[in-house]
């Protein structure tokens, strides 16, 4: 007999008001001694680089954030999570009102309404409980839980762990569509503007290849020509139609019906031949479950 003692599930606050961090804080060590706050960000950018950094078992992610929103953050953590690695159970806080809340009851996270409230909160804590007990990364228990066994448990297969990364890339992608369905409709583009010179070239949207992300800019990729435009993949996604343009990295938005193939190498990446182009295009992630087989 010996006794084992379970690491404690380590946690991420990321709110922009103190206030509210602190009561958050508060409350999550009234509900649940054993959790471990390791970081409390002001932004979404210090969430992402001690996400990253500390790799918590659970993120509290505010929506809305100076540098980047809580969403922005964790699409970000998402794609730069280190393989093997469990990525965290999410919480957005949130101020949205309660018809809005609907489509998180489905949602792969879970959310807190600003002010926090010990009641919504109790049953956040239970729910991430049993999630890191299902999971096993961390205890959802007290701390000094003893166990009869004297070895560890057997790491999980190859087979098991892509299993379980799978499951959670698919439930951060079925979030983040159900978070941008909450968005407002934008009119549908029909044509792209291009500044060339001194003069605008206009670029049907069946033309253009793929959208690619530069600073400030958008680099329009058609068969043979390029051209920027000065806005952000995050306003022009909106304006496109999701049937036509699949987003398939952060900083990439692509043309369906452009796509010859997806091949996955060796460590398990996926790329995107192109038809009538010779760019390789890299798929995060959070958008493979766009390739799996009929």
């Amino acid at each position: 007999m010996s006794q084992y003692t379970p690491r404690a599930p380590r946690a991420l606050i990321a709110e922009d008001e103190p206030i509210l961090a602190a009561a958050l804080a508060h409350a999550l060590q009234r509900l649940w001694p054993e959790l471990d706050i390791v970081a409390t960000c002001p932004n979404g950018v210090e969430a992402l680089r001690q996400g990253l950094a500390l790799q918590p078992d659970i993120l509290f992610l505010d929506i809305k954030m100076p540098g980047k929103t809580g969403l922005e953050a964790a699409e970000e953590l998402a794609e730069q999570w280190p393989d093997g690695v469990a990525f965290p159970h999410i919480v957005f806080v949130t101020a949205y009102d309660e018809y809005a809340l609907a489509a998180f009851e489905h949602a792969a996270a879970d959310y807190v309404l600003k002010p926090v409230n010990d009641a919504r909160l109790g049953k956040t804590v239970e729910r991430l409980q049993q999630r890191l007990r299902d999971s096993g990364g961390g205890s959802g228990t007290a701390a000094t839980t003893v166990t009869a066994a004297a070895t560890p448990a057997p790491a999980p297969t190859t087979t098991a762990t892509q299993a379980a990364e799978s499951a959670s890339d698919d439930n951060m992608a079925r979030l983040l569509s159900q978070l941008q369905a909450m968005l407002p409709l934008a009119p549908r583009l029909q044509m792209i503007r291009a500044a060339v010179g001194n003069s605008v070239r206009m670029i049907a949207l069946a033309d253009v290849v793929y959208f690619e992300a530069l600073d400030k800019y958008i680099n329009v990729v058609c068969q043979d020509s390029e051209a920027l435009i000065r806005t952000s993949l995050k306003e022009l996604l909106p304006q496109l139609d999701p049937q036509q343009f699949w987003q398939i990295h952060r900083g990439t938005i692509v043309n369906a019906s452009a796509i010859a193939t997806a091949v996955r190498d060796e460590a398990g990446k996926l790329s995107l031949t192109l038809r009538q182009h010779p760019a390789q295009l890299r798929v995060s992630p959070l958008y493979a479950h766009l390739f799996r087989q009929m």
